[in-house]
């Protein structure tokens, strides 16, 4: 293990369970440990991978670590990524970054006094037909980028009460129609609601970006089926995309044609 890299997660729950197992199967890694306030599910993640588990965040913050990535609840972010930062330790937080833009400031602030990397979480990006669809529109294959549209919706998890929907599963095709575009948001226009959540649960939001080009993203709760989809329209050709497939399919004036996908699980691509 020597000049290994030595990571630690904190919040082992559906996520962070992903996150420890990945670390714990790559051979420049070592796992040192995992944090969770549920000391019965910290344990068992640790046996299962090899490492120490900790109820109390900081003792494994207080360990020699490279890296941690947070994956606690979205209210809890500011919190423990700060410490991280200020102990100099690298971190991935899992999206969103915080619960509000004045956290996400401070965590900003945080970092540009120290000399560590912090990254985001955004696991949709590195879905590897998004990666493929990436590479085709950077190379012209559906020209000019007009707009782009997403369906990101399914039956509610019990375990996302701290956030709205916008918050838990908008942010994804946020990230990836900015991504896609290379462009920033110029405008949002958004209307949501709740039917049984005290926060949203449903909504439709609009992005207009930079550069002209639009997005529209629908995301609820309240579909029985789940359905994670995107449509990218160019002037030269459209591109679908299903997340869960990781597939991706192109449509012009003469073909249809089905991209060739490596698939690949998205946290262990760079």
């Amino acid at each position: 293990m020597l000049g290994s890299l030595k990571a630690g997660v904190i919040g082992v729950g559906a996520m962070g369970r992903n996150h420890a197992r990945i670390y714990a199967g790559l051979p420049q890694v070592k796992l040192v440990g995992v944090a969770d306030i549920n000391e019965e599910q910290a344990r068992s993640v640790a046996q299962c991978y090899g490492c120490r588990a900790y109820k109390n965040y900081q003792e494994l913050l207080e360990e020699e670590l490279d890296v941690v990535n947070i994956a606690v609840p979205t209210t809890l972010h500011f919190e423990v990524a700060r410490e991280a930062i200020q102990r100099k330790i690298n971190v991935l937080i899992e999206k969103p970054v915080a619960h509000s833009i004045e956290q996400v400031d401070l965590l900003i602030e945080t970092n540009n006094k120290s000399d560590v990397k912090v990254m985001v979480g955004h696991i949709e990006r590195f879905n590897p037909a998004v990666k493929k669809l990436k590479e085709l529109i950077d190379g012209g294959a559906l020209g000019e980028i007009i707009s782009l549209s997403a369906k990101r919706v399914g039956p509610y998890n019990p375990r996302i009460r701290d956030v709205g929907i916008i918050l838990d599963l908008g942010t994804h095709d946020i990230d990836v129609m900015a991504y896609l575009s290379g462009a920033q948001v110029k405008s949002v226009y958004a209307v949501a609601g709740s039917v049984f959540h005290n926060h949203e649960d449903h909504a439709i939001i609009t992005l207009k970006f930079d550069n002209g080009s639009s997005g529209v993203i629908d995301t609820n709760w309240l579909t029985p089926h789940k359905l994670r989809k995107l449509t990218v329209v160019g002037a030269k050709g459209i591109a679908e995309v299903d997340y869960q497939e990781a597939s991706l399919r192109l449509y012009d004036r003469e073909w249809v044609r089905e991209a060739k996908i490596e698939k690949k699980e998205p946290l262990t691509r760079v």
